[in-house]
């Protein structure tokens, strides 16, 4: 991508007045015309901030020069809403010195943030308006907050705006979204699912490196190349085309061990992975439109395959640092906030996303009854509320595979032989104890850099979105191949890929008609959005 090259500045991207020491959410009292409010110590004094501590903060203000060496206050990464509910929503935008890449990176700056909530249909009747918060180094310089009380099935706007302290706010992006409708809708619920967001196979800067042997052999394919490409994804574009109700990244969604060399090993290095994928202009205009679920896997936690052992960086506690700091999961330093969820969408769909990296027993434990990828507190959730659901149809999307077919090699997931078999083999046979298969209980999944479709020998079946971006596409592991999960050939497989193709999985949930039940239906698209299979299920 063109990098923009370095600015004048402090080192941080801050101003260098401003003391670290305030770097927590301020309260603030609301002006007749906000587009054009300053940001004053009157307006601090409303956060009852100590008056000393005011006065000696805008007398740093008064000179005309303060701000004049300094890049201005941009909102580089967009706008981003996530975790939607029938009547809450978070909302997320990280203060930046630029709009693009500076030198490979995008440094973040410090400044005051607030947002304002409307209903999408009288956009200037302010429902809502968040504290005053300040956006700060120990974020990244990442705002978040929680709008609440909010109405089913409605579709809203969200304002950003942001200042310096004694300069007018200014308008930032703003957001689009619409609740989920809710148990009592028989509304029309649809979604998007991606995993493989590999930023380097794209922009040409590497390529997986794959151990000779086992992958099938197959050329690599190459990075982009397209005029647009500075844009980002054309498979942004096509999922925005859909207007979905939201989107799901499974996890994936930067690679910190991409290329190898370097790696990011440190907290800014992690950083800056996701500063260069959400800096891309067809990112900003997706998440402007398109709410957001989260999960992370291997390549965004810490490393290829890992769990939590290994005396190296990213350790879990820094991979776990980042998720929550660069992704809406909850309000930024939340305590304990819970990675692993369940959301009624409608009357006829409900989605549980699972938690993968964090609770899981080290990939080289001989598998059996003690060995774990969920823990024992998120199996016993995730069992507890599909036994509550009454939605049609009932979605469990996992960041990494149940069902398969995967490469035989493998360790790290429910499919691999010396992998986590014997708990999956336990919750299929709960699944069937309880005919929760028989009750629109389906899989998603991602990881696996192929779309599928496959079924196990008990019914319970497996839908594989495949690698977003084209250049981290491959050809997958079918049943009955020797190096597959599935030597002898046991799944069925109603679909996988012949050629490998980046792409994405749209699933829509329908409303009985007339004589017909409801229906849930699988749409494997490739990048450029061309139908490539479609799966109709009826209740």
């Amino acid at each position: 991508m063109k990098h923009k090259k370095n600015q004048a500045g402090s080192p941080n991207g801050c101003p260098p007045l401003y003391s670290s020491r305030f770097n927590y959410p301020l309260s603030f009292l609301p002006f007749q015309d906000q587009g054009a409010s300053v940001l004053t110590p009157t307006t601090l004094h409303s956060a009852k901030i100590h008056f000393a501590v005011l006065v000696a903060l805008f007398s740093l203000t008064t000179s005309s020069n303060l701000y004049a060496d300094e890049p201005a206050l941009q909102a580089g990464m967009g706008i981003m809403v996530g975790e939607v509910s029938t009547d809450s929503a978070l909302v997320q935008m990280r203060l930046t010195v630029a709009e693009e890449l500076i030198d490979g990176d995008l440094p973040g700056k410090e400044g005051y943030v607030r947002y304002t909530l409307a209903e999408q249909k009288t956009p200037n009747q302010k429902l809502q308006t968040s504290p005053l918060m300040k956006a700060v180094e120990e974020y990244d310089y990442i705002t978040r907050t929680r709008f609440q009380n909010l109405k089913p099935g409605t579709f809203y706007r969200i304002q950003a705006e942001y200042a310096r302290l004694g300069q007018p706010f200014q308008k930032g992006p703003h957001a689009e979204f619409q609740t989920l409708p809710g148990a009592s809708s028989s509304e029309e619920v649809k979604f998007v699912v991606v995993t493989g967001m590999n930023y380097s196979k794209f922009h040409g800067m590497t390529h997986l490196e794959l151990e000779e042997g086992k992958t099938p052999s197959e050329p690599k394919k190459d990075p982009y190349t397209g005029p647009d490409k500075e844009l980002g994804y054309p498979a942004l574009v096509a999922m925005q085309k859909e207007q979905p109700n939201f989107f799901v990244g499974t996890g994936d969604n930067v690679y910190y061990d991409h290329p190898k060399e370097p790696s990011a090993r440190t907290i800014a290095q992690m950083r800056q992975k996701w500063h260069e994928q959400f800096v891309q202009p067809r990112y900003r205009d997706f998440f402007a439109h398109v709410p957001t679920y989260w999960e992370v896997d291997d390549h965004d936690y810490r490393d290829n395959d890992c769990d939590n052992t290994g005396d190296f960086h990213p350790t879990p506690a820094e991979g776990l640092r980042i998720m929550l700091e660069q992704l809406p999961y909850a309000e930024q330093g939340a305590e304990n906030p819970k990675t692993y969820r369940t959301y009624r969408a409608s009357k006829d769909l409900q989605i549980w996303l699972v938690e993968n990296r964090l609770f899981r027993s080290p990939n080289s434990m001989e598998d059996g009854p003690e060995k774990t990828i969920w823990g024992a507190e998120q199996k016993a959730w995730l069992k507890r509320t599909l036994l509550e659901s009454d939605a049609s149809f009932k979605i469990l999307i996992s960041p990494t595979p149940m069902v398969g077919p995967d490469d035989a090699y493998k360790t790290d997931n429910h499919t691999n032989i010396n992998g986590f078999q014997y708990e999956r083999d336990e919750f299929f046979a709960w699944i069937k104890e309880h005919q929760l298969d028989q009750q629109g209980f389906y899989l998603i999944c991602g990881d696996r850099h192929w779309q599928y479709h496959s079924v196990y020998p008990n019914g319970i079946e497996e839908m594989s979105c495949g690698a977003l971006v084209d250049a981290n596409a491959r050809i997958g592991r079918s049943p009955g191949d020797p190096k597959s999960t599935d030597p002898e050939a046991t799944l069925k497989q109603p679909y996988t890929q012949t050629e490998p193709s980046g792409g994405f999985l749209l699933v829509k949930a329908q409303a009985a008609t007339g004589d017909q039940g409801p229906t849930l239906t699988f749409e494997w698209r490739d990048e450029q959005g061309a139908l490539l299979n479609r799966d109709v299920n009826e209740r």
